[in-house]
């Protein structure tokens, strides 16, 4: 869903004159918002005997119903709210999903327990229906199956395989340590509960560090997974080629979360984390160079366009003539561009009556011989062909901390809190997590929108990894 779309949406969006990747940050910003208000009495809630599992399974439901619903509408908003909600579904059961560590392994096991579940995670519920839907949006053509499709198959599959394989999680999982209270008190007791964690937190100056920590540094790696293909996106990549190389970045990460898993237990929990963000610090630099480079080629293209649009100087209406700049623009990425062009305005023709037919197709001859001439493109050519190298660069470099920084960061914790109450300890977690990733896409989406500039978005991202870097740091001063 990371992956693919992001990039229909953004095509969506774009089409309606609406700048998608903004738009996307926002709505992740507002959904990490509402979880994140939820998270700490839900887990407290969760604490108790044989909540953590009914949780779950409610949060799994959410997700999966509006899952479902972005595969069955193409306005932008529907979309957004089908984003949300599956969103919130999704954190909301990975919260009781990250509290069962305490249930499933002992203290002395948890980093690598914790690193091969995310390395499992990453075959089965992302490479594999990743490959399947990628195989869609390649070949579906041959079969009947157009982009937009496969891209709502995908979606759907998506939704029917979260469902399928956490059947076993909700059959045989059980919840060893939890809080046992008659269920009258429930609420009482976990709002009891609820300031006493919070009292241990400002207390353990180890744990509130790192809290600190994790909640700038999570922040960074949620935005740079969220908005990556919508980055990419919007600067003009092949949606293709950014899909194959996220692909790849699901395979290494498999490997890679072992590593971490393993190197932790010679090198140390913490410096292995501390790695991870360092890493992070180089994808944003490399990240903000990728844009930087390109965005003045796209926007010398894009004007080169628009006037080519006015200069044809055919009488047409300001909407029509605004539509077809607009919707115009989105395809000049594209090596098939003219064709493109020539296919939109065909589309437009419909329905029109013989003079206005006629106005648009003296338009599009004009235009189509400009998108035809590869020397004008050369330079937008140029800079999304070395952009793409530098994407599969930085989904390589990505590969090599995701999984590990998570995996580590979630069983360190869980070294530091009481197992009887991991709920509501990971609830705390959960919210340092969200309203955190609240920050990430609402600086990136600012920034964007202000500069008009994506790629300062994707740097303004450092300040979060070095004061994460900073606050583990001072974690590590007082464990000593």
């Amino acid at each position: 869903m990371s992956a693919v779309y992001p990039i229909y949406f953004a095509g969506v969006a774009k089409s309606s004159g609406i700048a998608g990747d903004v738009w996307w940050g926002y709505a992740t910003s507002a959904a990490s918002l509402l979880i994140a208000a939820l998270s700490p009495f839900i887990g407290a809630i969760g604490d108790f005997r044989g909540m953590k599992k009914r949780l779950l399974a409610f949060f799994l439901t959410v997700g999966v119903i509006f899952t479902l619903l972005m595969a069955i509408t193409d306005h932008p908003v529907l979309m957004l709210v089908g984003y949300i909600f599956s969103f919130i579904g999704f954190e909301g059961s990975i919260l009781f999903y990250d509290s069962f560590l305490t249930d499933v392994t002992t203290r002395d096991r948890m980093d690598r327990v914790s690193s091969y579940g995310y390395a499992m995670g990453y075959i089965g519920g992302s490479t594999i229906p990743f490959i399947i839907s990628i195989a869609l949006i390649l070949f579906g053509g041959h079969f009947g199956i157009g982009g937009a499709l496969a891209v709502k198959i995908s979606v759907v599959m998506t939704a029917v395989w979260w469902a399928l394989f956490s059947l076993p999680l909700l059959r045989h999982v059980k919840q060893i340590h939890y809080v046992d209270t008659p269920p009258a008190r429930l609420v009482r007791h976990s709002l009891t509960n609820l300031r006493k964690t919070i009292s241990e937190i400002f207390h353990n100056k180890k744990l509130l560090f790192f809290m600190i920590a994790y909640f700038f540094y999570i922040d960074g790696v949620g935005t740079v997974i969220t908005m990556s293909t919508s980055y990419g996106s919007t600067l003009g990549l092949g949606s293709t080629g950014m899909i194959l190389a996220l692909m790849l970045t699901q395979l290494l990460a498999v490997p890679f979360s072992i590593l971490f898993g393993r190197l932790s237990g010679k090198i140390g929990t913490l410096k292995m984390i501390q790695g991870g963000v360092l890493i992070y610090m180089i994808i944003c630099l490399l990240g903000f160079y990728m844009g930087f480079s390109l965005e003045p080629h796209q926007r010398a293209y894009e004007n080169a366009y628009n006037n080519a649009v006015t200069q044809a100087d055919v009488p047409l209406d300001q909407a029509t003539l605004s539509a077809i700049k607009v919707k115009g623009s989105a395809l000049l990425s594209r090596p098939d561009r003219a064709e493109a062009f020539a296919s939109m305005i065909d589309d437009l023709s419909l329905g029109k009556n013989p003079t206005e037919k006629a106005r648009l197709e003296k338009l599009k001859s004009s235009v189509t011989v400009f998108l035809k001439d590869e020397q004008q493109a050369k330079g937008f050519t140029d800079a999304i062909n070395f952009s793409t190298i530098l994407f599969w660069m930085l989904a390589i470099l990505v590969s090599t901390s995701q999984g590990g920084v998570q995996a580590l960061s979630r069983s360190y914790f869980s070294k530091m809190i009481p197992p009887e109450r991991s709920n509501e300890s990971f609830g705390f977690f959960d919210i340092f997590g969200k309203f955190a990733s609240v920050i990430g896409p609402f600086l990136y989406s600012f920034f964007a929108a202000v500069t008009g500039r994506s790629s300062i978005g994707i740097l303004s991202l450092l300040l979060l990894f070095g004061i994460g870097f900073a606050a583990l740091s001072r974690s590590k001063k007082q464990a000593q």
